[in-house]
Parts: C-alpha cells; sequence; structure tokens
C-alpha cells in the first residue's frame, strides 16, 4: 500500500545509510565529540553563514523542543506560541512537564473555506470552516499582549513571557514571510524575548519558500533553530544551532539531563555529515551538483508534493488551507475517506462537518512519480 501518512515513515536516505554503513567498523568517540559530528557542525556552521554558531545533535523533535526551551528559559519563565504551534498541541504537554506553561495566542485569520472542486461548484457556506487560521503567529497579536502583559499590575503574579515559539513550515503547511519573521524578531528584541524556530521540516519551508527566506538570512532573526533530521533524509536526529554563540550555560548537561544524548553520538553526526555534503561533489563548481543532499531531497519533496496538489485538485477535492509544503490537506467525504483508508496511507487531520474530514496527505524526500501516478488511479 503506497503511503502519504507522513514524511518520516521512510528509512534514511541511500547516502545516509551508506554513510553509516561504510563506517560502521571504525571505533570513534563518544557522545557526539567524534570526527563525523565535529565535521557535521562544521558544515551547518558554514551553510548557515554563522561562524559563531554553537551546534548540537540531539535525537529527536520532542526532545530537541523540550531540551532547548527548558534550557533557554528560567523556571518561573513561560514560552509563547501560536494556538496551533506544534508544541501546544502535538507533544502531549513535553513542554509543561519541564515546568513551564505555553502561553498560546490566536493564529491569524482566514476567510472561511469556501474550496471549489473542478465543477466550480463551492461547499456551502453553512458547513464547516477553517478555524485554525493559516497557522501563524503574527507580530501584532504578540505586541498587543506583551503590552497588556506589561500593563497588568499583577504580572509578577502571571508565568513570565521569556520565549517565541514558531515552526518552519507551520503545522498547518504554511509558510512565515521573511517580513512576517522580521516583526515578530523585531517585537521580540523591543520586549527581550528570545525567538525559538522549530524546524522539524525546515528543508521542505526553505524549499518551497523559493528563496524569501534563507537558513543564513533565518540565523540572523533568530535566537535558536535547528534543522531537522528524521523528516529530510535523516534515521533521527536534530541538529540545534545557537545562533550567536549563544548557547545556554552547561547546556550538553541539560541535553542529558533530558535524554536526548546517544551514547553513540556518531550515529547523528555521520547522518548530518552525510546529508550536508554535496549531492554529487564537484569541487571546481559551486553552482549545482555541489548543492548539500539535504536541500537537493527537500527540493524534491516540494516537487513530489505540487505534483501531489495538482492530482488532488484535478480528482475534486477542495483544499482546507493553500499550502505551498510537502503538506497538503483537502476536505475529503466520510464514505470517500472509508474507501481510501483501505488503499492509501493518509491522516484523518479533524472533522471539517458531519459529511467531511480534512485529511493531510505528505510527500518527502523518498515519494516519487509513481507513488502519485498510484494514488491518481485509487482517487
Amino acid at each position: 500500500m503506497i503511503s502519504f501518512e507522513c514524511d518520516y515513515n521512510n528509512g534514511a536516505h541511500p547516502k545516509v545509510l551508506e554513510a553509516l554503513v561504510k563506517t560502521n567498523g571504525e571505533q570513534t568517540l563518544t557522545y557526539g565529540f567524534d570526527s563525523y559530528s565535529e565535521r557535521a557542525k562544521e558544515k551547518i556552521r558554514r551553510v548557515c553563514e554563522c561562524d559563531d554558531a554553537e551546534v548540537f545533535l540531539l535525537v529527536g523533535g520532542t526532545q530537541t523542543n523540550t531540551t532547548v526551551i527548558d534550557g533557554m528559559l528560567q523556571a518561573f519563565e513561560a514560552v509563547i506560541s501560536c494556538r496551533t504551534g506544534h508544541i501546544a498541541i502535538h507533544e502531549a504537554g513535553a513542554i509543561e512537564r519541564s515546568g513551564h506553561k505555553v502561553i498560546t495566542l490566536p493564529p491569524s485569520e482566514l476567510p472561511p473555506t469556501r474550496g471549489e472542486n473542478t465543477n466550480g461548484d463551492e461547499l456551502p457556506p453553512a458547513r464547516g470552516e477553517n478555524t485554525n487560521g493559516d497557522g501563524k503567529l503574527t507580530a501584532k497579536d504578540l505586541a498587543d499582549y506583551m503590552a497588556w502583559f506589561d500593563g497588568d499590575e499583577s504580572r509578577d503574579h502571571l508565568a513570565q513571557p521569556g520565549m517565541v515559539y514558531i515552526s518552519f513550515p507551520t503545522e498547518l503547511g504554511t509558510l512565515y514571510s521573511a517580513d512576517e519573521i522580521e516583526a515578530i524578531y523585531n517585537v521580540c528584541r523591543q520586549y527581550g524575548l528570545q525567538l525559538f524556530i522549530d524546524g522539524a521540516r525546515l528543508g521542505y519551508g526553505l524549499a518551497a519558500s523559493r528563496g524569501d527566506v534563507t537558513l543564513p538570512w533565518l540565523c540572523r532573526h533568530c535566537d535558536a533553530l535547528y534543522i531537522g533530521g528524521t523528516k529530510v533524509g535523516a534515521l533521527c536526529g536534530e541538529a540545534v544551532v545557537f545562533t550567536h554563540g549563544n548557547a545556554p550555560r552547561h547546556f550538553f548537561s541539560i541535553v542529558k539531563q533530558h535524554g536526548a544524548l546517544l551514547a553513540k553520538g556518531r550515529l547523528v553526526g555521520i547522518q548530518f555529515d552525510a546529508l550536508f555534503s554535496p549531492s554529487t561533489p564537484n569541487p571546481s563548481s559551486r553552482e549545482e551538483g555541489n548543492i548539500p543532499l539535504y536541500f537537493e531531497i527537500s527540493e524534491h519533496a516540494i516537487q513530489m508534493a505540487m505534483k501531489l496538489r495538482e492530482v488532488l485538485r484535478r480528482k475534486g477535492f477542495p483544499f482546507f488551507i493553500d499550502s505551498p509544503t510537502n503538506q497538503q490537506f483537502v476536505i475529503v467525504p466520510n464514505t470517500e475517506v472509508s474507501r481510501l483508508e483501505r488503499l492509501v496511507g493518509f491522516t484523518h487531520w479533524e472533522p471539517f462537518d458531519s459529511e467531511h474530514i480534512v485529511c493531510r496527505f505528505v510527500t518527502s524526500w523518498a515519494t516519487n512519480t509513481a507513488d502519485i501516478d498510484e494514488l491518481e488511479k485509487l482517487l
């Protein structure tokens, strides 16, 4: 059965797996102090154009979010997130368990969903609508909240905002523009907040942004981010980048305390070393053929997503939200969901109304044209 359920249900990219197998017989230092991890960190600094960046390799996304947030905040501080942010809804209260409140703000609004099918028919307005907006936090809402907080005489009795969390892309597959991120970062600096960017799908977000946002630009407009490996070609692993040499003191110990440190740290280091090596090494050229594998396979996933999007459009499925990334959300009749779920892997995202479900179809580095052709036949 073909699957568009998520972007981490494959193993590793063949070149990543090849690197792991090739080095399997070697003995190295442990806990990420091996030469492969050090080389991967240097490659990441170079791609980020951030010589003073401090890079740490962790095991997975939830551990990374929890560890970074707990490490960067004081015990009495909270993190601000969009209501639909990953840490607010899909991490089983991991942030709260570490002792930090997640303050949620509403996402920016969208008009009620009116997706057209190929016959030009619209869903009636009486049916469900997208109450989660575009999944993005706005600088205005953030500034309004902080102005309210500062004006509250009882603010010392409240959890103190210390950080803003956004993800790129968002949980709904949408993208912040460079202007939107810069506006949020400016509010953060005005109020002394740290900006942390969840990059579990960062490669796909950067590929979909078409140059509006680049990795070096992001590093200049946040205090920390992570480059996701688990969803972008690795078996496991995320690379945390403290962009201004600003890692919390004893962060290595904090990582270990959170269970996010691998004894065989080279497992992640070797993978990121492969992901940030040229896909087709060509020392004489800085152009095509010298692009890190990470960006090449991310671009492939977006190309597949656009093919998938066109198939879904041709088959008459209304789109729940306009996503330029590898996550595509469509509104499917319950009867069709029951038929399709026996043939294709996808996610039941949320109810739309009594007769329809919002379903998510996801591409990844491993998706190929044959998968999409097969889906079109099944649809």
